[in-house]
């Protein structure tokens, strides 16, 4: 029998439409023509302007061929193009596929004809990278890329050599297109808006696939999360690459932001542009926040309070948010993954917490919190049972998500979709207890735990004490092979340039806080290896450790 509540009650055109963040240009183009949209060294460009170049740009990929369905592939840094590539490539109902810029030429490849790009946009930092990839994708017999059209990127701020290797050169593609161009909104809020790759350290990178629904919430949330206000300036420190920016181009569009662009991350160029242009919000991966930590007193000097700082990845020890407190900057933790659309869980502050010891509230804000506010459930179960542990803060398993934040799948792998979404939910890998007051705190990666003697050590927890040492600016913990333990601790670590420590002083001071059985065997000094998002590559340091003799402590 139909229920009341369900007779002549359907969905109509009036009454529902499909989520998508390019509501949130449109919105802001019609509210705040006039306002300030985009920076980008003398560049400053409205949001009346961007809109229209948005739809320009659509228009001209559409003239060229591209259909709902195809993919358009950018490799850029954080500049303007990159920017307009996030509304105007989904406007024709292509699929934006944005490929990390620090990958070399076979990798790229890879992607390209994985993707199946029929576009490529690229800045001239790295056109040699792309002539290469689209050479090495040729020579693949399947490949998609034999016609893939090459737009050439010219920036006044790029001081190499310029080398253009494509059909069109960006503004002139961009003039191509019709101002007016009547892009439609995607038919349903499932179709795919944004390709992006995982980092592929084992094997072939997968393909994540985003939806218009998934970044549209994403994008909601991270205004929830950080309260932000209305036409905040936002620094482009993060890779716009990575996640799509952890979905913060969209973010911005929605609360009629500014996109202060940022060609080069360095402390000079942040904290410049954060004292000039009046910057309100910035996320970077934790060595980018040591960056500013660790700059010189001059650098630092005049800085505006209360600047919004957004940090990931590892968890934020209490020199940085000591750091980060003396500079006046607010830092919320946030955790996610690619699969996650980036951020898909917050470490909500309390109160209560500013009155308590560095340490104390330090170890609080490591934590990776409670699921986003669009995000459904985020939760830690035992692997096997997919049982929820115990809120106990001692029992470990694996987190998992469910809900709007969670990719569509990898691209053409279902098996490793399956996998990703047994039992109904996203597995993320990561082990982690619950505290019991709800938050998770992830305590390693199932592949970093390192098992010495029959007893489990996290890497986290050592690398946690390791950050403590007043001398440490990075620190990586990994597995390295003993004859007699099967494993050891290894530690890789970046020292402050005006630190002095010995190997034995580190060891020394890991006794004090550790079991002896967790202390470092080995410690190495030097640059750590790190992705260009300034996660470290422990896939690399893993590799190294397994070169090294063992020794007794």
């Amino acid at each position: 029998m139909t229920k009341i509540f369900e007779k002549d009650l359907a969905k109509t055109p009036a009454n529902y439409t499909a989520m998508s963040p390019l509501s949130f240009i449109e919105r802001t183009a019609n509210v705040y023509p006039e306002r300030l949209a985009i920076v980008h060294g003398e560049l400053k460009q409205n949001w009346q302007t961007t809109y229209s170049r948005c739809k320009k740009l659509a228009s001209a990929l559409r003239q060229v061929g591209i259909a709902k369905g195809d993919t358009v592939a950018v490799m850029l840094p954080n500049t303007p193009p990159m920017v307009e590539a996030h509304f105007g490539v989904p406007m024709t109902g292509a699929i934006l596929n944005c490929l990390n810029t620090r990958l070399d030429a076979q990798t790229i490849a890879f992607m390209l004809n994985h993707g199946e790009a029929k576009v490529v946009i690229v800045d001239p930092e790295f056109s040699h990278t792309i002539a290469k990839a689209i050479e090495i994708a040729a020579l693949d017999p399947a490949s998609r890329v034999r016609d893939l059209i090459v737009i050439d990127v010219v920036d006044s701020l790029y001081t190499g050599q310029a080398v253009k290797i494509g059909k069109y050169v960006y503004e002139d593609f961009v003039a191509l297109g019709e101002p007016d161009f009547s892009w439609q909104y995607p038919e349903d809020e499932w179709d795919s808006i944004c390709l992006n790759y995982t980092s592929g350290t084992t094997g072939n990178p997968k393909g994540v696939v985003y939806s218009h629904r998934g970044a549209a919430t994403n994008a909601i949330s991270n205004i929830l999360e950080w309260d932000m206000p209305r036409h905040p300036v936002y620094l482009w420190t993060l890779p716009m690459f990575h996640c799509n920016g952890w979905c913060f181009p969209w973010t911005v569009a929605a609360r009629a932001g500014v996109n202060v662009c940022l060609r080069r991350v360095d402390a000079v160029n942040i904290l410049q542009a954060i004292k000039t242009l009046g910057v309100t919000h910035y996320c970077a991966a934790p060595i980018v926040h040591g960056l500013l930590v660790n700059a010189t007193e001059e650098l630092k000097k005049d800085l505006p309070k209360g600047v919004r700082a957004m940090v990931a990845g590892a968890a934020p020890p209490a020199s940085m948010i000591e750091g980060m407190e003396e500079m006046g900057f607010d830092l919320t933790h946030v955790y996610g993954l690619t699969e996650t659309y980036g951020p898909a869980s917050v470490c909500v502050k309390h109160e209560d917490w500013d009155e308590m010891p560095i340490g104390d509230r330090a170890a609080l804000n490591a934590r990776q919190g409670v699921r986003y506010h669009l995000q459904q459930e985020m939760s830690v179960v035992d692997p096997q049972t997919m049982q929820i542990v115990p809120a106990d803060g001692q029992t470990m398993g694996e987190i998992v998500f469910r809900g709007n934040i969670a990719m569509k799948g990898y691209l053409k792998n279902p098996d490793a979709t399956s996998e990703a979404f047994a039992g109904g939910w996203f597995h993320t890998g990561d082990l982690a207890v619950i505290h019991p007051d709800g938050y998770i705190k992830i305590k390693d990666r199932s592949k970093d735990i390192i098992i010495s003697g029959g007893e489990n050590i996290s890497s986290i927890e050592l690398e946690d004490i390791l950050y403590r040492h007043p001398a440490v600016l990075a620190a990586a913990v990994v597995a390295m092979p003993d004859p007699k333990w099967g494993e050891t601790p290894c530690a890789f670590l970046e020292i402050k340039s005006n630190s002095k420590v010995t190997e034995q002083d580190i060891i020394d001071y890991c006794k004090l806080h550790l079991a002896g059985f967790k202390v470092p065997r080995v410690v190495v000094f030097g640059d750590l290896p790190k992705t260009s998002t300034g996660k470290i590559q422990k896939f690399e340091l893993r590799k190294l450790a397994g070169s090294l003799k063992a020794i007794d402590v």
